[in-house]
């Protein structure tokens, strides 16, 4: 009788261990999963980017400058990896972009352009998905660091070397609310 208890209690910890890692590996795709979906989100971007800049030329070749720095900052986006190398270059392309729609604001016959206004839609539907994806990731993420804390899971979770991930962390409220600075010198 005895040994029946002790193989149910087993059998009983079995389950919860399996369920337990089942839960982690899952858990784990599904981060990197949504990590896969903001990066798609972010090249289509980078991929309008360079339309919208030419678009723009036409009407503003002397505004020399903020092309080169939203070139610059889609490269840097483009290279980054971690959420926080892409956090810290979609915080410049956003600037940059800022940048080149106050740019933009300076030409009527540009805001009229109806394929600079097409470009100008898409480049919001995707800043849209964009938002979207990083919120859905950043749920994901958090279920996952919660259940790499807590307990028994955490114990499965240091067995078998499962880590945290990181949250994909756009710029401070506080520097979110500070007025673009455009230079027209």
């Amino acid at each position: 009788m005895t040994w029946i208890i002790i193989l149910i209690i087993l059998a009983i910890l079995v389950i919860a261990v399996v369920t337990i890692y089942n839960k982690l590996i899952r858990l784990r795709n599904t981060v990197k999963s949504s990590w896969s979906d903001i990066d798609v989100q972010c090249k289509k971007r980078y991929d309008l980017v360079p339309n919208l800049v030419e678009t723009v030329k036409g009407y503003a070749s002397h505004e020399k400058t903020v092309f080169e720095k939203v070139t610059q900052a889609r490269a840097m986006a483009m290279q980054a990896s971690s959420p926080a190398e892409m956090a810290k270059a979609e915080n410049m392309i956003r600037d940059t972009l800022k940048s080149l729609f106050a740019v933009a604001e300076a030409y009527p016959e540009l805001k009229a352009n109806a394929n600079f206004m097409q470009l100008q839609t898409q480049l919001q539907e995707l800043e849209n998905s964009i938002e979207y994806a990083r919120r859905y990731y950043n749920a994901v993420v958090r279920d996952f660091n919660v259940l790499i804390e807590s307990f028994p899971s955490n114990l499965i979770a240091s067995q078998f070397n499962f880590k945290q991930a990181e949250l994909f962390q756009l710029e401070a409220p506080e520097t979110e609310r500070k007025p673009v600075k455009v230079n027209f010198s």
